[in-house]
């Protein structure tokens, strides 16, 4: 009997010295990251800000790779498929909350294919619209909207996104009535937007600054609970009396659900010194990005809570089911 145990004894102890040397392994190749919005979209420009130094913290070469389309079904898809072993990785919006209510035949199970990493920031959305349109304010946006009932429009990257839904609580929260109009990117949403042919639009903060500094857009609020650091003086839409209007947009990096827990919490604890090192933590400073201090655990618990609370949102906005 106690030859037994003790074999029982050793065999859990390789086990455990196996799992171990896998994940201190980990990368034995060039990580693919799937980012499933256009390039120059602020997921992308978060995912190639913490990949610039998290590559050579691993020492390995991180590809990005996106893959626009369908709501970013289509590249969460790609990375719920993938072999778990920590070489597939995605980087993906709130959005990824959303889609479980707005897509009836996703090709994986939100929960149950992906586990969540660590957010990599919150970005507050930026209520843009062109100067042309002179309007400076959201007392003035919604006095127009509600003068002329369906005329206006705004801007959302695709159906279902965290752009969409900001718009669509802002909408309800100020009682208007106007159009939502999708895009692939957020470079296309801000291009219609520059010309005029769109009104408005709730864009991640990092992508209008530098739009704003030359003076191609106008800002009219955050869309976020509080006020955004690399906005200081812009008010949320809450401040600018629109009540229940508040979305939070922030960007996180996940995982092919069976990939080994060691590998995850070292992935983990690579991305957060990436995120806290001076020459990123600077560069998400100027991006607008707020940190979010979740552990992997912790983020799981959180994306199960977003989802519930968007589901809500989605039926309160009337979003169809594609």
């Amino acid at each position: 009997m106690y030859g037994k145990l003790r074999r029982s004894i050793v065999a859990l102890a390789l086990c455990a010295v196996h799992a171990g040397a896998q994940a201190q392994a980990w990368p034995t190749k060039s990580v693919r990251i799937v980012v499933p919005f256009t390039p120059g979209s602020g997921t992308d420009i978060i995912a190639r800000t913490v990949t610039e130094k998290l590559s050579p913290q691993i020492g390995q070469a991180i590809v990005i790779e996106n893959r626009p389309g369908a709501g970013g079904t289509i590249g969460v898809g790609l990375v719920a498929k993938a072999e778990p072993d920590g070489h597939t990785l995605l980087v993906h919006s709130s959005s990824y909350t959303v889609t479980p209510s707005t897509y009836k035949d996703l090709p994986y199970d939100t929960l149950r294919d992906l586990t969540g990493v660590m957010p990599l920031g919150l970005l507050p959305n930026v209520l843009v619209m062109a100067p042309s349109k002179g309007i400076r304010s959201v007392r003035e946006l919604v006095a127009a909207a509600k003068a002329k009932p369906g005329s206006m429009n705004s801007a959302s990257v695709n159906i279902g996104s965290a752009t969409h839904l900001n718009a669509e609580r802002f909408r309800l929260g100020a009682g208007i009535d106007t159009v939502n109009v999708p895009f692939k990117g957020s470079p296309e949403a801000l291009t219609e937007i520059i010309t005029g042919r769109v009104d408005y639009y709730f864009c991640p903060v990092v992508s209008v600054l530098p739009l704003l500094k030359d003076g191609k857009i106008v800002a009219l609020a955050v869309g976020s609970t509080r006020r955004s650091s690399a906005l200081p003086d812009l008010p949320t839409t809450l401040e600018a009396g629109v009540p229940n209007s508040d979305y939070n947009f922030w960007v996180g990096m996940f995982a092919p659900a069976k990939t080994p827990r060691e590998t995850v919490q070292r992935l983990y604890r690579e991305t957060l010194r990436a995120l806290r090192s001076p020459g990123v933590s600077e560069k998400m400073s100027n991006l607008g990005a707020e940190p979010m201090d979740y552990d992997p655990d912790q983020f799981n618990a959180y994306i199960r809570g977003e989802i519930a609370s968007n589901a809500a949102l989605v039926k309160a906005a009337g979003i169809k089911l594609e």
